[in-house]
C-alpha cells in the first residue's frame, strides 16, 4: 500500500507471528474489541502500526528491588 491510510494490513496468522502467539489468542482480541482491525468483505486485516502498538502498550518495565537480609526492602 501506498500513502497514509493504515499501513501494511497484516492476516490473522501474519498479526500473530508478530505477536509471537497462536492464532487463537488473535482472535480473542479482535472478538472481545481489544486491538482495531479491519473488515474487508468476510475478511479481518489488521494494520501492522496498530499490531506493534498493542504490543508497546503490554510493556512493563522493569524494578530495581533492595534485598537485605534476604527480605525486600521498599
Amino acid at each position: 500500500m501506498s500513502g497514509g491510510g493504515a499501513g501494511r494490513l497484516l492476516s490473522v496468522g501474519e498479526a500473530a507471528e508478530v505477536m509471537a502467539t497462536p492464532e487463537r489468542f488473535v482472535r480473542r482480541l479482535i472478538a472481545e474489541r481489544c486491538i482495531a482491525y479491519h473488515k474487508i468483505g468476510k475478511y479481518v486485516r489488521l494494520a501492522e502500526a496498530d499490531v506493534l502498538a498493542f504490543v508497546q502498550a503490554g510493556r512493563v518495565e522493569p524494578v530495581r528491588v533492595q534485598w537485605h537480609g534476604g527480605r525486600v526492602v521498599a
